[in-house]
């Protein structure tokens, strides 16, 4: 049996312009020059000592997230079909798992927001992996701990970082456009703008989706 792995941010939901919004204005408050798509996918703990060093990782991260009120950042929306998706694959009989760079807090709370928390079966997040995305570990996680074989995993992803863990792992993979181009996204074994466009099984040719976009775009 098929086991569906979701990322979260920017796959199930769409938090990334609202998290980018976040880190920018740590790094502005710093007076710190990075290029702040380096987060995206990325647990903020990899990413930042390489634009702090020396500085306490946990304390900006802390102070990243006391941003999250600051007026005018971007709302936080689910990808139009993600809750549908999700409720797709349970009711084939697939097993769910989230595998996430975010915190288990943060996670939960958007869960809840997509509104598919208590079909997920297992959440791995940022706490629970000594090293997060690219390397495969949280989705090989994920797998074990759902009785799964890596080669009968299907991940969604919408980041370089994600589908190159997800695929470092052994496993096919989806990528959603929701915040990079196709082009970027072209290591994904198939390429779409969201989740109404893909079925479950999303490679069995029974599968009910609209195809895939240009890797181009």
């Amino acid at each position: 049996m098929e086991c569906a792995l979701f990322d979260l941010d920017g796959t199930l939901i769409n938090t990334e312009a609202r998290s980018m919004a976040m880190w920018q204005l740590l790094l502005d408050e710093h007076h710190v020059d990075g290029d702040v798509r380096a987060f995206m996918g990325r647990r903020g703990r990899d990413v930042l000592p390489g634009l702090f060093p020396g500085r306490d990782v946990e304390e900006l991260i802390v102070e990243a997230f006391a941003y999250r009120d600051h007026p005018g950042l971007p709302e936080i929306v689910p990808v139009p079909g993600a809750a549908e998706l999700v409720r797709r694959v349970v009711a084939y009989g697939s097993p769910i798992g989230l595998v996430t760079s975010a915190g288990h807090a943060w996670a939960e709370e958007l869960l809840g927001k997509v509104g598919v928390r208590g079909l997920i079966k297992v959440l791995v997040a940022a706490e629970d992996v000594d090293q997060g995305k690219p390397d495969p570990q949280g989705y090989l996680l994920a797998a074990r701990e759902l009785g799964a074989d890596p080669a009968d995993c299907v991940v969604f992803e919408d980041s370089p970082a994600g589908i190159a863990a997800a695929k470092a792992a052994g496993m096919r993979c989806v990528g959603v456009t929701t915040t990079h181009t196709g082009q970027e996204l072209a290591g994904a074994d198939l390429v779409v703008a969201d989740l109404t466009q893909v079925g479950w099984p999303p490679f069995d040719k029974g599968s009910s989706w609209s195809g895939p976009v240009s890797k181009e775009e």
